[in-house]
Formats: structure tokens, sequence, C-alpha cells
């Protein structure tokens, strides 16, 4: 399974991982932990004498572009393992047990198993936050607490996840000049897309993905429907944090998550990419929830 659409972009999107990660201003130890799917890349930071979380990216998204605002804050606190998803962009490597048997839990058990996790906390953005929900259900006792951002609770309601995709990434993903790329920005985010926009690294890194990514490499993550039980399962022990302006929560995923009474810290003026647009808040808002009660 390839993950780019040629050697070109590849070594373009991994030059720039490298340049975002050395961003972050703190010491990272980059790790390659094999399994029966391939090759899962981790960034491993932060205190090792601290409680560890592991973190989600999005689909279409790397660990060295997600969490540059955040790091730095987090290893303060924690142990933390930044993951990137295997089938996604970043340096995660499918092997051939990559295939239509793929399944997301035995991938995540396997992993966490090799890097001596017994139990922890975890935390996703979008995708990412589902990764979180899922795995906090289907292994109670290894999740202690969960935060997903930007995403809402995964049931079904009718309504088709393809048609909303397409809604918010057409037309200007079909043709990603500089200027269809701001304007998508400018659709996923709040007021504060200059977080995107004015990093010329980080701007580059997400043109490059949006060229370089070929994104039929995550169809074998598949998402699964929430029952009523599972949804009760999680909710003392999660925490959403939503943008006001998010597309994503508007087209339905809000709703969800008032309708279910799930623990959510509403942002205003943010949208999808929340952890950017304001890590001043969310960053507090991670450590708060995760440290509360020295849980």
């Amino acid at each position: 399974m390839r993950i780019y659409k040629n050697d070109k972009v590849k070594r373009q999107i991994l030059d720039s991982y490298d340049v975002l990660l050395s961003e972050w201003g703190i010491d990272v130890l980059q790790r390659d932990v094999k399994g029966r799917y391939g090759t899962t890349h981790v960034i491993e930071f932060g205190d090792v004498n601290k409680k560890p979380l592991v973190l989600f990216h999005g689909v279409g998204d790397d660990s060295a572009l997600m969490w540059i605002y955040n790091a730095k804050a987090l290893s303060e606190h924690f142990h933390v393992f930044a993951v990137d998803t295997i089938g996604g962009p970043g340096k995660s490597i499918p092997g051939e047990g990559y295939n239509k048997n793929f399944q997301d839990v035995l991938w995540l058990d396997e992993l966490l198993d090799s890097l001596w996790l017994k139990e922890v906390h975890m935390l996703g953005v979008s995708n990412g936050g589902y990764l979180t929900q899922m795995y906090a259900i289907m292994r109670p006792n290894r999740v202690r607490k969960g935060i997903s951002m930007a995403g809402s609770i995964p049931i079904t309601t009718g309504k088709s996840a393809m048609s909303t995709m397409m809604k918010i990434f057409l037309p200007e993903a079909l043709l990603p000049t500089d200027q269809n790329v701001i304007r998508l920005i400018k659709k996923m985010t709040g007021d504060n897309y200059s977080a995107f926009t004015d990093n010329d690294e980080i701007f580059s890194h997400f043109k490059l993905l949006m060229v370089g990514f070929r994104r039929n490499a995550m169809l074998y993550h598949k998402v699964q429907s929430f029952e009523r039980d599972d949804i009760d399962a999680i909710r003392d022990k999660f925490l959403y944090i939503a943008g006001r302006k998010d597309p994503f929560m508007n087209l339905g995923g809000g709703a969800l998550l008032e309708q279910y009474h799930m623990n959510t810290l509403w942002i205003d003026n943010a949208g999808h990419g929340i952890n950017h647009e304001r890590p001043d808040i969310v960053n507090q808002a991670i450590i708060n929830y995760l440290e509360k009660n020295n849980e």
C-alpha cells in the first residue's frame, strides 16, 4: 500500500515533516515500532516519570504538523507518545498485513504492548478522536481518560459521511493551488486561520499533504458506529473540545454531543483546526482535565 503519490512528493513531505518537528522546540525520540500491520512511527517526548499520554492526529495530517503548537506544553506534564497513524501521512509504513483484515483495536493493542504501556490517557483530533473513543470502549481498562477534539461521537444518523466531507472539501481540494488551499483553510477554521496561512512551513506542509497523500491508503480503517451503551460507558471519562465555527460540528456533530449530554468545552471563533487556532485554551484544558484529581 503506497501512502504517497510518487517518490518525489514523499521526499518533500518527509523533509518538511522533519523541519516542523525541529520547530517544536523540545527534545524528542523518534521510534519505529514493528507489528503485524507494518511499522508504526512514534514520537516520544516529555517527562518519563509522568503519566503516559498517547496522541492521534486526523486523516490527512501527521504528528509533526498536528502537535506543533501543543507539544511543548504537554511535555511539561506528561510522558507523551505521538503516533503517526498507519496508512496515514507521516513516517509509519504499512506492511503486507495492512489489508482488508486490518483492525484498529488490534493495531493499538500491539503498539501499546510494544511501548510497555499498560494504562494511558488518550487524546485525538478528528479521526484521532474516534480512535480514542473506540479504544476506550473496546479496552476500558487501558484508557484512564480520553479527549476528543474537533470530533463527535460516531453514531448512525442517516446522514452520509461522504456527503458531509464533499460539502466541506469541494471544490478546493480538487485543485490544491495556494489560493484554493487558503480558501479551504478559511472554510475549516475560525477567526485565527492565520495559524496555518501565516506560517510558511505549516502552510507548505499542509499543501504538500493535499497534493501528495493518497487518501485511499486509509480505507482499511473502518469507523464503527457506536451504540447507546457504548456512549454511556465513556461519558464520564471523556472530554470533547469543539469549535463553534467547525463545519463538521455545524453539520451535525455538535448536535450529537448535546443530544447525548457529552462533557464538551466549546470554544468561540474556533474551527476544525482548534488546537492550532487556540493552543492557549486547548493546552490548558487538556492539562486541567487529565490532571484533575491526580488520576
